[in-house]
């Protein structure tokens, strides 16, 4: 588990959740609407979009998707429990992205955009380092 804390926006942090849940099945216009998000049940890993205005557009498999405008946070568990994120609006579009993921949510979530260059390398420094001092 690695701890996540960086801004992120809300596009690349939708792109992520459709990416880690239902990329594969989605209907394409849902995928290229930034206004569609993902919601899932809390028994399969919960997914929950806050929002001003959120209207239910279509449930495809275990995935309802929503229409939703001015969002405040989405929270996304996975599936198995090994990722726990948060994004919270902090300006319009514009947010910030604090939990924990597995590295199988790390490797979408740099995908998806969330996650930066910048921040792996930092990551991976610190991680050298780290191992560096417990070795010596």
């Amino acid at each position: 588990m690695v701890s996540i804390d960086t801004p992120a926006s809300l596009e690349s942090f939708r792109r992520f959740v459709i990416g880690s849940t239902c990329r594969s099945y989605a209907p394409r216009s849902y995928l290229e609407d930034p206004e569609v998000f993902a919601e899932r049940e809390d028994s399969l890993g919960s997914i929950y979009v806050e929002a001003a205005d959120k209207v239910t557009l279509k449930k495809v498999r275990d995935i309802t998707f929503v229409n939703a405008r001015d969002i405040l946070g989405i929270i996304y568990n996975s599936k198995s429990g090994n990722t726990a994120l948060k994004w919270r609006q902090l300006r319009k579009n514009n947010g910030k992205v604090v939990g924990e993921a597995s590295a199988n949510s790390l490797t979408n979530l740099a995908e998806s955009g969330v996650l930066t260059l910048d921040w792996v390398e930092n990551y991976l420094k610190k991680k050298t380092e780290e191992t560096k001092k417990v070795t010596s």
